[in-house]
This record gives C-alpha cells, sequence and structure tokens, in this order.
C-alpha cells in the first residue's frame, strides 16, 4: 500500500511537479476559505433588515386581487362551470365594444398577445365566441359573441354584484374613494 502510495507521488509530482501533501494542503485551505466564506454571507444575511415582502403595501394589495379573484371564480362557477373571469370580461368588452381588435381587448384584461390569443381559441373551442376574417382589414380578425356567449352574459350579472358586495363590505364610499385616488398615484408613479 504504501509502494502504491510513493509511486503515485512521485508519478504526480514529476507530471504537474506538485507533491501530494502539497496539493492537499491547498485543498484543505481552500475548503476553510469557502467555509468562512459562507460563515460570513450566512451572518451579514441574519443581521441584515431584509424587508419581508409580506409586510409591503404591494404584497397586500396582490394579495386582496387574488381574494376576490379567488371568491368571485368560485360564485361563477356555480353558475356557469367552464368559464373563467377573464373569459367573463373578454365577452363583456366585446359586448359593450364589438368593434374591439384583439390587441385592445388585451391591454383592458392586461394580458400579452400570445396569452390572449390562446385565450381566444379556447373561448372558440367552447363555442362563446367565433372569429372570422375582418373585410375592412384582412390582417386582422373579427371576434364576435355566439349566442351561447351572450347567455352568459344574461346570468351572471346577479353574481358579480353580490362578489363585489361581499369584497367592498364594512368599506365606505369615502373609504373606497381614497383608496381609488391611492392606487391612481401608484400607477402614475410607475409611469
Amino acid at each position: 500500500m504504501m509502494l502504491f502510495w510513493f509511486k503515485t507521488q512521485n508519478i504526480i509530482n514529476i507530471s504537474f511537479g506538485i507533491s501530494f501533501e502539497y496539493f492537499f494542503n491547498e485543498i484543505n485551505n481552500y475548503l476553510y476559505f469557502l467555509v468562512d466564506i459562507s460563515i460570513i454571507f450566512v451572518s451579514n444575511i441574519i443581521n441584515m433588515n431584509i424587508e419581508d415582502s409580506s409586510s409591503t403595501v404591494f404584497y397586500a394589495i396582490e394579495k386582496a386581487i387574488k381574494s376576490y379573484r379567488k371568491l368571485a371564480q368560485k360564485n361563477i362557477s356555480k353558475i356557469v362551470n367552464n368559464i373563467t373571469i377573464d373569459q367573463k370580461l373578454v365577452l363583456q368588452y366585446l359586448n359593450d365594444y364589438p368593434d374591439l381588435s384583439q390587441k385592445e381587448i388585451a391591454e383592458l384584461v392586461f394580458k400579452d398577445n400570445a396569452s390572449m390569443t390562446r385565450m381566444i381559441n379556447v373561448m372558440v373551442k367552447k363555442g362563446f365566441l367565433k372569429r372570422s376574417i375582418n373585410n375592412n382589414d384582412r390582417r386582422r380578425f373579427k371576434i364576435e359573441i355566439t349566442s351561447t356567449g351572450l347567455k352568459i352574459l344574461e346570468v351572471l350579472p346577479k353574481v358579480i354584484f353580490e362578489n363585489r358586495q361581499k369584497a367592498l363590505e364594512g368599506i365606505s364610499d369615502k373609504e373606497l374613494i381614497q383608496l381609488e385616488q391611492i392606487l391612481n398615484k401608484i400607477i402614475a408613479n410607475c409611469k
């Protein structure tokens, strides 16, 4: 065993010009260095005053939106089981403004163009919308609500009103106005 180690050490000495002892010593020093750096890094993280994201106003806004969407989707699904909130919004915008382009609808429902295309494809498959070539601009599609889509719009206003009432329960009109003003300031600051 010792002979093998000696021959291996000599080969390394000849091949790399270093001895085992030097090599392992350097590795050992490097490992101690890594451990020291790790300890310093961890202690800096512990000592830092890293702001907890759940304590920011943006977290509260996001949580409120997600909580409302969850409530709304649950209640909408009791009435129409195969439509999402966003799909209902698309139907509503097309009902109110039939000449909207796909890009304009995407902006109104806060979707990128690819997501909007996928959503419209799903809505066409479900029979809520029909898509045809726009005779005025052949680069664009004409998107129209079907009779199935119109029936959905007839049955959902009551549940949407109830969702909003539930979400805004205990909040005064004055508080709502103030909230909207504050949110509009945040929106303006982000432009």
